[in-house]
């Protein structure tokens, strides 16, 4: 393979007028893996997340800022603890979201969903129940 290389290198200088395609086909194929670091990089981690106190809060925000986690946040142990801290917790992760154009949102009573700018949390539409039709609000068409 150093012959490879030599010889590609004594060619593009000039030196040698050699053809490089008749030294491969004597070397043989040079298989490359398919994982480019572009491949790697377009991964996206899901990771789950509890916030027991506001220090908590730190990894999540490194997390969201490397924009590849979204992250699931378990908030009850620190909702039990103190509504607070909660809160400040919270809104400090919002800001984050904000800022890298991100989204937040709840779900549940205890957990949160925090993603960065690739992804969108889909709210569902709170329509009012149907309501029953009284026989007596139905009116009759005559003929």
């Amino acid at each position: 393979m150093t012959g490879f290389f030599s010889k590609l290198k004594n060619t593009l200088s000039g030196d040698e007028s050699s053809d490089i395609l008749e030294e491969t086909e004597e070397e043989g194929y040079l298989e490359l893996g398919t994982e480019s670091p572009t491949d790697m990089k377009s991964k996206i981690n899901v990771k789950p997340f509890v916030i027991e106190n506001f220090e908590n809060v730190k990894p999540i925000l490194d997390a969201l800022r490397a924009s590849d986690t979204i992250a699931l946040i378990n908030i009850k142990p620190l909702k039990d603890k103190d509504l607070i801290e909660l809160k400040r917790a919270i809104n400090k992760i919002k800001k984050t979201c904000d800022a890298i154009e991100g989204d937040i949102a709840g779900f549940g009573e205890d957990w949160i969903a925090a993603v960065p700018s690739f992804a969108h949390i889909q709210r569902s539409n709170k329509t009012a129940p149907p309501q029953e039709t009284k026989v007596s609000d139905v009116k009759e068409f005559e003929e």
